[in-house]
């Protein structure tokens, strides 16, 4: 459905370190910075990046937004969060754990990256 995911941040290099560690527990590779200061991690199901702001005001978080990515297992959404915790993220709702929903259960984490911005990881 998406083509790309980008989060805005404050300061690059941090928020590189932090999403370098949980998307890495993930499987994906660590970013890339390219010549306009922006960082890309690239996959086959599509992109995700981080950038400051192109208006030179802060980065916020949008109140209400998440954007999840996809674990293989309860194990990497734990090592997700604990990547995230050691990397200057902040752990947001409940522990990481398992969740009924309508679609059956759902194991999840969620973190709030150095800007603030609210991310999940999912495993079903």
């Amino acid at each position: 459905m998406f083509s790309h995911v980008m989060l805005g941040c404050n300061d690059i290099n941090s928020s590189k370190a932090f999403y370098d560690a949980v998307l890495g527990a993930l499987g994906i590779a660590a970013g890339t910075i390219d010549a306009q200061g922006r960082c890309f991690y690239m996959t086959p199901a599509g992109i995700f990046a981080i950038t400051q702001p192109i208006d030179g005001k802060p980065a916020g978080h949008g109140n209400g937004s998440t954007i999840g990515f996809r674990a293989s297992s309860a194990e990497q959404v734990d090592a997700w969060h604990a990547a995230g915790l050691a990397n200057g993220g902040v752990s947001c709702e409940d522990a990481p754990g398992t969740r009924e929903s309508g679609v059956g259960p759902l194991y999840l984490a969620y973190l709030r990256d150095p800007a603030g911005n609210k991310i999940c990881a999912l495993y079903r």
